[in-house]
């Protein structure tokens, strides 16, 4: 009987030696692809890490309007070393004395979820860790029929060189997404405008309409 148990547990371990190495394998083989170019396997990582982002239960140390606009992000375009997304940022309400009021505009917003996002593509994503990165804010206008439709608020484009000189950790959102290079424009209230987002790299094929994966 002792033979035979010994013969199970080495059976055992056998199957969980193989189930590992294959493992190791198959993650050696997409970070091979992924760091030489191969755009396909590029585009299913960065996919697959939103999904897993856009059902993940969020970070205490998140705000939850902050993490529902991480998990609004959607893949918009991808090129050897390159991803761009798209975002959605609105206003933050409290209620203070039976009235709702704004305590963050969508701009306000649009800074975290930029910092939070662009935190997670440079370092959250297994097996792939892009050069530079795109995020288009997209927030809600009505229009003068009272149709509602989203644009383009903030567009910020961040290389790793620039995310290694940023303090995750003690930065304010707004320094983080200043310390790239991002486009926007605000009235004189300090309210977003909208704005074109930027032109990424010829060879980042357009996966997706900006305006539509934003909705």
């Amino acid at each position: 009987m002792l033979s035979w148990a010994l013969l199970g547990l080495l059976l055992l371990f056998l199957l969980v030696a193989y189930i590992v190495t294959q493992g190791t394998r198959a993650a050696l083989a997409w970070r091979r692809a992924a760091e030489s170019g191969d755009v396909k396997v590029i585009q299913d990582i960065v996919e697959d890490a939103i999904k897993v982002w856009s059902s993940q239960r969020r970070p205490k140390e998140v705000p939850p309007e902050v993490w529902r606009g991480v998990q609004s992000m959607q893949l918009l375009g991808v090129a050897a070393g390159f991803v761009r997304v798209s975002v959605t940022a609105d206003s933050e309400y409290r209620m203070d004395a039976g009235r709702w009021v704004e305590v963050r505009n969508p701009f306000q917003e649009g800074l975290a979820v930029t910092a939070k996002s662009a935190d997670l593509l440079f370092y959250e994503m297994p097996h792939y860790r892009p050069d530079r990165i795109q995020i288009d804010v997209y927030t809600q206008y009505r229009d003068q029929q009272g149709a509602t439709h989203r644009q383009c608020i903030l567009s910020t484009a961040a290389a790793r060189d620039q995310a290694r000189l940023v303090d995750w950790d003690e930065w304010t959102a707004d320094e983080i997404v200043r310390s790239f290079d991002p486009v926007f424009r605000l009235s004189d209230t300090g309210r977003p405008l909208p704005v074109e987002p930027l032109v990424p790299p010829e060879e980042a094929g357009l996966i997706a309409e900006p305006a539509e994966a934003a909705k």
